[in-house]
């Protein structure tokens, strides 16, 4: 609804005017009477009216000194000024303030309704130009930050094409100038358990917000954002004389952050800045530098603003450490053993130990390409899936220690689960042959018959039988046979002769030996003490 407000010292035109107008079916509402100026005055300040109705002549406070307060504050407050004075000079100093409607009394239903009408339309079409306008801008700004993030991505992509502070200005919508452009990198390590991926947001979001607000009046221009798995890079442009003062407040700014850590667990904060150069064209060198420098965490430690890295690789490579970590693992995954790929794993932890100035990418790089070699000896239907998860385990270490329990505990996960499998498939055909037995003992079976059933060889069903029964398949298939005899025995009035039959014996005396030797009794004298 619309409000409006009507200003005449006769409070019977106040009335009038209030009962000449459908004012609901007008999507219109009076907010207030006002019977002088200073009153009306007060009740605009108060309602902030859409409409404003006033008679020329107040005490107090004229019409025309009314019109002249209330635009300054609501430029866009429609006034419709009435009078009985139909003198055109009145009219002309009120369209000096941007008054149109000038309606004489004694008042009209028709003309004040149609007046009232007009400005409906008016404001309205005021009101759906501003919410257009309002989408506009923010669609403009929506693009303006995309095209950012589109810098950003090119810049990391090593894509740029030909960079100029012009292409910067008028293909991105950037404010950046001739002076300093250097590239940040904020990392974010934490263990998976600690925060989660909605934790994890939050942390950085609080972590840009912190950046952008202390840098963002320092410099001519930035351009930053999330970059995944705890990552938060930019660019940022300022003039030559703010080196000393940036440096300052990104390394401000981690304290913050380190400070504040222990509100969301067991978190690291470290940051690392490329090399100033001053041509836009450099700034995708600067960027790349910066996300090879915040590697120098896993040498250097956390909590660290690190700016500087030995130029050339370290003589690890020299070490063939990846060589003779495959030919290590390998022979743990043959034999299933955790110990032994406990020991690839400290070799390569050894190795690495001992190559001076090893720099923190060439051992992240070493670490995951390990993890990429062991998964490539492991049969597994989701390989990409395991590696990929071990891939992000290791972008969320902050240190040494952390990336080699990552590939720790990859093995041991693994190995253990070949293990347990292969345990598996030794298990099953003994349980099967079990099973057959206890169905099949009143049969001639033979190992020979049984093996084959289960689809070994004789030879290893007999070692696999052993192994995991503590005795041979004949013992065993013995042992079933007294217990079923015994069983007979005591239940039944079968002879035991025929009991013999039933169990699987043609020649009743080798029956009653193997009885007697496994229960130190005859078939007949255990019948008279048991059955």
């Amino acid at each position: 609804m619309l409000k409006v407000v009507i200003a005449d010292d006769e409070e019977r035109i106040c009335r009038l005017i209030e009962a000449l107008v459908d004012w609901r079916s007008l999507g219109m509402e009076v907010a207030a009477a006002a019977h002088n100026g200073l009153e009306a005055l007060e009740f605009a300040e108060r309602f902030r009216p859409d409409i404003l109705i006033t008679d020329i002549r107040m005490p107090g406070c004229s019409g025309l000194e009314l019109i002249e307060k209330v635009k300054k504050s609501m430029p866009e407050l429609e006034i419709i000024i009435i009078s009985g004075y139909a003198h055109f000079e009145y009219a002309k100093s009120a369209i000096q303030f941007g008054v149109g409607e000038y309606l004489l009394k004694p008042i009209n239903k028709a003309e004040l309704t149609m007046t009232l009408e007009r400005l409906r339309t008016k404001i309205e079409g005021r009101l759906r130009e501003k919410e257009d306008r309002q989408q506009m801008e923010q669609k403009s700004r929506h693009d303006v930050l995309r095209l950012r993030e589109l810098l950003l991505e090119r810049l990391l992509e090593q894509k740029t094409g030909e960079l100029s502070i012009g292409v910067l200005q008028e293909e991105y919508y950037l404010e950046m100038k001739p002076g300093c452009f250097q590239a940040i990198w904020l990392k974010v390590d934490s263990p998976e358990k600690e925060l989660g991926d909605e934790g994890k947001s939050i942390v950085m979001e609080r972590a840009g917000r912190l950046l952008e607000s202390n840098l963002r009046h320092k410099c001519f221009d930035m351009v930053c954002r999330e970059q995944g798995q705890g990552n938060y890079v930019g660019v940022l442009n300022y003039a030559e004389e703010r080196q000393e003062e940036i440096r300052r407040i990104l390394k401000d700014c981690l304290n913050q952050l380190e400070s504040g850590k222990k509100l969301y667990g067991d978190i690291f904060f470290s940051m690392a800045v490329g090399s100033v150069v001053r041509e836009p064209s450099e700034m995708a060198g600067s960027l790349q530098e910066a996300s090879l420098i915040i590697m120098e965490r896993l040498v250097k430690g956390t909590g660290r603003l690190l700016d500087y890295m030995p130029e050339g690789d370290s003589a690890l490579h020299e070490k063939s450490l990846m060589e003779k970590y495959l030919r290590a693992v390998t022979h743990a995954i043959e034999i299933m053993s955790e110990e032994e790929a406990q020991k690839a794993l400290e070799q390569i932890r050894a190795g690495v130990s001992e190559v001076k100035d090893v720099r923190g990418y060439e051992i992240y790089e070493l670490v995951s390409s390990c993890g990429a070699l062991f998964l490539s000896q492991v049969e597994s239907k989701d390989r990409r899936e395991k590696l990929e998860f071990f891939s992000g385990k290791c972008r969320q270490c902050g240190s040494q220690e952390a990336l080699f329990g990552v590939l720790q505990e990859l093995q041991e996960d693994y190995i253990r689960e070949l293990v347990q499998q292969h345990e598996g498939d030794m298990v099953r055909p003994i349980r099967q042959a079990k099973q057959y037995i206890q169905n099949h003992f009143s049969e001639p079976i033979t190992q020979e018959e049984v093996s084959s059933i289960v689809g070994l060889s004789s030879t290893y069903f007999s070692a696999l039988f052993k192994k995991e029964e503590g005795e041979g398949f004949a013992k065993y298939l013995t042992g079933v046979r007294m217990e079923q005899a015994k069983i007979l025995l005591r239940e039944s009035n079968a002879s035991v002769s025929e009991i013999c039959k039933k169990v699987g014996y043609n020649d009743l005396k080798h029956f009653t030996h193997n009885f007697e030797k496994a229960t130190g009794l005859k078939p007949g004298a255990y019948r008279k003490l048991y059955g």
